[in-house]
């Protein structure tokens, strides 16, 4: 897309700067990509935050972290190493407890896992992974927050949702 639209290839394209017939697009390629490819699997968590306690929504990065751990722990627990590239604003809460720390912990203590986790923080400006993770969470949010199931139709039968305190 960054060709075929003449994007500035050091500049990243974000979601809310996209068409709805681009987002579409998107949707469409990064299913064709799945189908393409079985062993890649998209995962995400949709958490309606009104109806999480207040005291816990005090701390954004406490229910994003706890948020990441459903999502990952079991498949993170499966191997012996895993390299996570999380966004820099997910390493510290207000605890000082990093996301890392948190879920070595819970690896270790709670799966009984071996796995060694690694974390390569990455700006989402240098990474497509990164970007591409980041347009996938454009189209959920568009789907959940603002009711436009355009683009998700596309992209959520190769999605594994999970919906929390809906």
């Amino acid at each position: 897309m960054y060709q075929k639209y003449k994007w500035k290839a050091g500049k990243e394209r974000k979601f809310v700067q996209l068409s709805l017939n681009q987002r579409v697009e998107f949707a469409t390629k990064a299913k064709a990509l799945c189908d393409a490819h079985p062993d890649i699997h998209i995962h995400a968590i949709v958490v309606k935050k009104e109806n999480v306690q207040a005291h816990i929504r005090a701390d954004g990065n406490k229910l994003y972290n706890y948020m990441i751990k459903l999502a990952l722990i079991k498949r993170m627990a499966a191997h012996d190493v895993v390299t996570m590239v999380p966004d820099p604003r997910s390493l510290k809460v207000e605890s000082g407890n990093s996301l890392h720390d948190y879920l070595q912990t819970e690896l270790w203590f709670e799966e009984k896992a071996v796995a060694k986790l690694i974390s390569k923080p990455q700006d989402s400006s240098k990474s497509r992974g990164i970007q591409f993770a980041d347009m996938i969470s454009g189209i959920i949010q568009d789907r959940y927050e603002d009711n436009d199931a355009k683009a998700a139709r596309v992209i959520l039968p190769r999605i594994r949702l999970n919906l929390l305190f809906f």
